[in-house]
């Protein structure tokens, strides 16, 4: 059975709510890296956000209006530049003979 069978006859209302909100996540953080004063350094560059990621910053930012968006957009950040950096590491290590 395939994805496309299983929501032949369901409503579609859980991946419009999805995109809606994909969409949003990433318009935001388009906005706020266009906006982010100063810039990586090269070769510092962060991966690219994955499906779990966005859904902690949609979580962090719509689910818990108590942390300011910022906080959990500069943890975000910090997270992706520390993967990064642990795959920058982990590949020089394993190049070494």
């Amino acid at each position: 059975m395939t994805w496309a069978d299983e929501i032949i006859g369901r409503r579609r209302t859980g991946w419009h709510r999805h995109i809606t909100l994909a969409m949003l996540a990433l318009a935001l953080l388009a906005v706020i890296a266009a906006t982010a004063p100063g810039t990586t350094a090269a070769g510092a560059v962060p991966i690219v956000l994955t499906v779990p990621e966005i859904r902690r910053l949609i979580a962090g930012i719509v689910l818990s209006p108590a942390r300011r968006v910022g906080d959990i957009l500069n943890w975000s950040q910090w997270r992706c530049r520390h993967q990064a950096q642990a795959r920058r590491s982990h590949y020089q290590r394993r190049s070494q003979p």
